[in-house]
């Protein structure tokens, strides 16, 4: 257990460090970076993916139902 513990507060201590002593321009790509990834899982995924199985099915077992209908229907489809 201590040695987990070391490995992740020395991860985290050179992480730390790295960002502390990078410049400024490093500094504002990185933010750039994460305001991208930012837009490309949450902003994206919340306009152009809607969750329709929730939509067009009102219980767990009715997706679980259709989605395996439909993992099935598509290999059967490939051959």
């Amino acid at each position: 257990m201590g040695l987990i513990f070391k490995f992740f507060n020395n991860t985290l201590q050179f992480y730390r460090n790295g960002f502390k002593t990078m410049p400024a321009w490093g500094k504002k790509v990185w933010l750039v970076i994460l305001i991208k990834l930012f837009i490309i899982f949450v902003v994206l995924r919340i306009f152009f993916f809607p969750d329709i199985l929730k939509k067009n099915f009102n219980t767990d077992e009715e997706r679980g139902r259709h989605v395996l209908d439909e993992l099935i229907n598509k290999t059967d489809t490939d051959d």
